[in-house]
C-alpha cells in the first residue's frame, strides 16, 4: 500500500526531529492529498511552525524518493481533539476514554462499536459498551477514533491535550 511506503520513507525524518508518526493517508485522484498527523513525542503542544519544519523535510524526503506520481498537496498537522487511535500506545494513552471502532470483519456480529476503552493490552483492548465488556483484537480494526465528550474538551482546555494544528505544504 502507498500509504505505508510513505510511512516507511519518512518515519525517520519525522522521528529524528522529536516527533511520533501518528498516520499517512493519500486520499484523492485527480491531485492527491498526502496527509500526514504528528505529534511532539515530548508532549508539548504542536505548533505551525512543527507543522512547517515537517512540512519542508517530508517534502525534501519525498521529492528524493518521489513515491507518488505526478501533483499532490501536503497537509501537516496534528491529530487534533477527536484524534485517530492507531498504534497500541494510542489506545493505552487514552485509556478511560470513549473511542469509535470499526472492525476489519464482525465481531459478535457487529462491525461498529463504541464504547469506553476500559483496558489495553498489546494485541487487544476491551471496550466497554453501555456495560458490556467486548475485546476486540487489535490487528483487525479498520480505524478508531476518539469521540468528542465533554471529559475530553475540558482535558483540552486543561492544557493535558492539545486541538489540532495543521500546515499545508
Amino acid at each position: 500500500m502507498l500509504s505505508e511506503t510513505i510511512s516507511r520513507l519518512i518515519t525517520p525524518a519525522v522521528e529524528a526531529m522529536g516527533f511520533d508518526l501518528v498516520r499517512v493517508q493519500l486520499s484523492g485522484s485527480q491531485r492527491p492529498t498526502l496527509q500526514v498527523m504528528a505529534e511532539p513525542r515530548d508532549g508539548r503542544p504542536m505548533s505551525v511552525e512543527d507543522c512547517a519544519e515537517l512540512s519542508r523535510a517530508i517534502s525534501a524526503v519525498l521529492d528524493v524518493d518521489d513515491p507518488i506520481a505526478g501533483a499532490y498537496s501536503l497537509e501537516v498537522s496534528s491529530p487534533g481533539i477527536d484524534r485517530p487511535l492507531v498504534r497500541p500506545s494510542d489506545f493505552k494513552r487514552f485509556q478511560g476514554e470513549m473511542a469509535k471502532v470499526e472492525m476489519t470483519m464482525p465481531f459478535d456480529g457487529r462491525r461498529r462499536f463504541k464504547g469506553t476503552i476500559a483496558a489495553v493490552t498489546d494485541d487487544g483492548l476491551t471496550l466497554d459498551c453501555e456495560g458490556q465488556a467486548v475485546d476486540l483484537p487489535i490487528a483487525a480494526i479498520h480505524k478508531a477514533k476518539l469521540v468528542l465528550t465533554d471529559a475530553l474538551i475540558a482535558s483540552y482546555l486543561k492544557g493535558s491535550k492539545q486541538p489540532e494544528i495543521t500546515a499545508e505544504g
